[in-house]
Formats: structure tokens, sequence, C-alpha cells
């Protein structure tokens, strides 16, 4: 089954910015692009629902017209739907490549503003979801600009994220920087497994640089065309995430959902990247299918 490219729209100027690189991507990878939007009537409007909904099937189809302007060729379905915009939108990424969402941002310090929307889908949805802020340009992904991915703890664990980096860079003919963060762990977590296993490696920051470099063996043989830089650093994983990709078309990171009483969770590092990253950010739960290569 051919998955599309999905993006949320709703006619701000960042969900634009969110079609417009959903678009590139669809080109990209040779996919078709689905276009959802959520509608709800306005009651305070002095329009009945035929023409509320009249205006917005205008506005997309007018926003859909000029992206296929720029686009010949691309295969585009646009959905307008009246269910709620979670349920709506996790709905379309069920079946997607990707979700792609605008979000707003006023640079790398404020970083990534997500709304309640937003932020549910990013923690309950099946397949990476791709924030977007409304200065995104295509500019940005030019040659040079590297796809950066967080890895941390076993291959299984990052598999997903790792295989969507490669992906990604595949079709751009990108750089794939793969940073993995340590930190010194408290005394009472040393057993003597974990101290045999360092002292095999020769330390710790050598069994870090190990531990890297096996979750990428698979990846590097799956994508030999792929570049790859390997990045270890001891710090914290957002910060070093952040730092390492100041220059980057696309910051890809892992995430493992967790309900809580209150609703779903995303991770700490996940979500201090959504707010700190100067790139698109791109979220892909860890219990993706098919994770590991073919």
């Amino acid at each position: 089954m051919t998955r599309p490219i999905t993006a949320g729209v709703d006619g701000t100027e960042e969900s634009v910015a969110a079609l417009d690189w959903a678009a590139r991507e669809a080109v990209r990878r040779g996919l078709p692009l689905r276009v959802v939007h959520a509608w709800e009537q306005v009651g305070e409007l002095p329009a009945d629902r035929d023409t509320q909904l009249g205006w917005v099937e205008e506005g997309i189809g007018g926003t859909v017209r000029a992206l296929t302007g720029r686009h010949p060729g691309l295969d585009v379905r646009t959905e307008l739907t009246e269910d709620d915009a979670v349920d709506a939108l996790l709905a379309a990424g069920e079946d997607a490549e990707a979700l792609v969402l605008g979000t707003r941002g006023h640079g790398a310090v404020v970083g990534f503003l997500l709304g309640s929307v937003g932020l549910r889908v990013v923690a309950e949805a099946a397949r990476p979801v791709i924030l977007v802020r409304a200065g995104d340009r295509a500019e940005a992904e030019s040659a040079g600009r590297e796809i950066v991915v967080g890895q941390h703890g076993t291959p299984q664990d990052s598999a997903a994220a790792l295989r969507f980096a490669f992906e990604t860079a595949a079709a751009r003919g990108a750089t794939v920087r793969a940073v993995r963060a340590w930190t010194l762990p408290p005394v009472f977590a040393y057993s003597p497994g974990s101290l045999k296993l360092l002292d095999d490696a020769g330390g710790l920051e050598p069994y870090e640089k190990r531990a890297l470099a096996d979750a990428l063996a698979p990846w590097r043989e799956r994508f030999p065309g792929v570049p790859v830089v390997e990045h270890v650093e001891m710090g914290s994983a957002g910060q070093v995430l952040v730092s390492q990709a100041t220059r980057a078309q696309l910051l890809v990171v892992g995430r493992r959902a967790r309900r809580t009483a209150v609703g779903a969770r995303i991770g700490s590092v996940a979500h201090g990247v959504l707010h700190h990253a100067g790139s698109p950010v791109a979220v892909v739960p860890q219990d993706r299918p098919a994770a590991e290569p073919a």
C-alpha cells in the first residue's frame, strides 16, 4: 500500500508552510499528498452551514491550486471533515507515511508553541509527525544541511527514528548526523554486569561510541549512499541535539508515549527539542511498525 504524506491545514500561515513542506517531501518520495481540514461551523457568523462550508472549500481549493501550480503532476487529495480536529488528524495519520502540521514559533529561544491539538497529535500518533514553522522555506533544504537524529538506548529503541532519518536523507541526498548524548550514571546504578561492559569497552565514552556504531550498522548497510556523521557527547540529550541541529534540514527524535491520568505525554527529550529547535522537527513513535531494516 502506498502511504501518502498527509498535511493538516487550518488556513493559518503555519499550516500553509506545513503544506508546502509536505508537498516538497511528497514530490521527493514520489508519494501522493493528502490535505486534511477539520471544519466546524461558526455560530456567530451571519451565514448558514452551507455558506460557511462553501467559504472553507473555496479557501482550501485556492491553496491547493496554488500548490499544484508549483508542483505539476503531484497527486493531491483533499478531505474536509466535521470530526474533532485531534480525532481527524490521528485517523488521517494512521495510513500516512508522515503527518505534517504547522506550529507557531518565534525563534530558537522561544521555539515551538504547541496548542492542545498539536500536542495531543504528537503524543498519540501512530506515525511520524513533523512540526513546521511559518518561516520555513525550501532553501533550508539545500545541500550541506544535515538530517540530525537522536539515538539512545539499544539499537531497537531508536530504530524507528533512524529509519525515518535515513529514508529522508536518501530522498534529499543529505547527510545523517547521528547524535548520542550520555551522562554519568549515579553510583547505585552500577552493577557487576554493567561494570564488565564498561571495562570491556575501555570506559564510558568508548562504550557510548560503540553503542551508537552498533545502532547505525544496519542502516548504513541498507542505505550505503547516505553519508553518516557520528557524534557522541556528554550532556543533556535535548540540549546536545539542539546544539548539533543549528543548521539542520530536519531534526528527528524518537517518542515513547506514556499515559497518565490526564492523558498522553511525550518524553522530556522530545518536549525540549520541540520547544527549542530552529528547524522542522520529526517526532517518530518508537513502536512504528516494521522499524527494522528489511
